[in-house]
């Protein structure tokens, strides 16, 4: 191919390209769901160049003085519609990005948010997590969306939440939680405590199949933990649900406790790993979004942690 057309291919593209993206995400909607915080609603299915990785739940909170990012998205393409909607409704300055554990449809947005010079705020393993993982994540956006990833980064946190951390937004404190091994080794919540809302990341999954990339006892623990907790008002890592607080809480630990209930009379019969995921808590089939994207690999990751005890 010659270079002119390749130079015409490219210009093209160029062109292209902020079309598909704008396409894609002209449905960007945020919701006031507690007085100054604002979730978007990601979308349930794979990802793809028709969503770009507007995959997970993210949002704002807006303080007196500043703007507190929840997890930027799945891509700079979401990122920059965040940040867009965040001018829509302020003109506050961004002071703080916080991504709430490691996985790509939660960070790859940050670099959104450069030109703003918000300090990036993680679970203190999230360094470590990010510096494995970083590579071969992008690698799969790029499969995924092409072109489309350009520009999307993992931005390593310069804050770290070691136990708590309390942020200031300018009359508005909200409250930084590192949990103990659950759906990753880096989860973080976010309560706001002016209006009590308490963002999740994927500490709860609400339709969408829970993912398990952690410790399978571990995060019923945490669970049980959060469970006890006064929380108004909640926001998913995934979907969303009128159900109340705590029992919103309820079919994701069900889940989850007959994975392992299961996976420990699978190993009782001296089942093979293989075994375990043709048979494990396929009764649950019919209740979750994704089911045979994500349940083999929970299983597998509950037999590899039960099998030793």
């Amino acid at each position: 191919m010659g270079r002119r057309r390749i130079a015409a291919l490219l210009l093209a593209w160029m062109a292209v390209a902020p079309v598909r993206a704008a396409d894609a995400l002209e449905s960007f909607a945020v919701t006031e769901i507690a007085p100054g915080n604002f979730v978007h609603y990601g979308r349930i299915e794979e990802r793809s160049p028709d969503n770009l990785g507007d995959q997970a739940n993210i949002g704002f909170i807006v303080g007196g003085q500043c703007v507190a990012v929840i997890d930027p998205g799945g891509s700079l393409a979401v990122g920059r519609a965040l940040r867009a909607a965040i001018r829509r409704i302020t003109d506050k300055p961004v002071c703080w990005v916080i991504f709430t554990h490691v996985h790509p449809d939660h960070i790859f947005g940050a670099a959104a948010f450069r030109e703003d010079k918000a300090v990036v705020v993680g679970h203190e393993n999230l360094p470590r997590s990010m510096a494995q993982r970083a590579r071969p994540y992008l690698n799969a956006l790029k499969r995924d969306l092409g072109d489309l990833a350009a520009g999307s980064e993992a931005i390593p946190p310069t804050r770290l939440v070691v136990d708590e951390t309390v942020l200031d937004l300018g009359g508005r404190s909200i409250r930084l939680k590192a949990w103990p091994v659950a759906h990753t080794d880096n989860d973080v919540t976010v309560l706001d405590e002016s209006t009590g809302t308490l963002w999740l990341g994927d500490l709860l999954f609400v339709d969408h199949t829970p993912v398990v990339d952690g410790k399978i006892t571990g995060f019923i623990e945490v669970l049980d933990r959060l469970a006890a907790l006064e929380v108004p008002l909640f926001v998913p890592g995934h979907g969303k649900t009128a159900v109340p607080w705590p029992q919103a809480l309820a079919p994701e630990r069900d889940y989850l406790a007959l994975i392992v209930r299961e996976t420990r009379a699978a190993i009782k019969r001296r089942k093979t790993i293989e075994e375990a995921t043709d048979e494990v808590g396929l009764t649950e089939r019919d209740k979750w979004v994704n089911f045979d994207d994500y349940h083999r690999r929970n299983v597998t990751t509950a037999y590899t942690e039960l099998e030793w005890e």
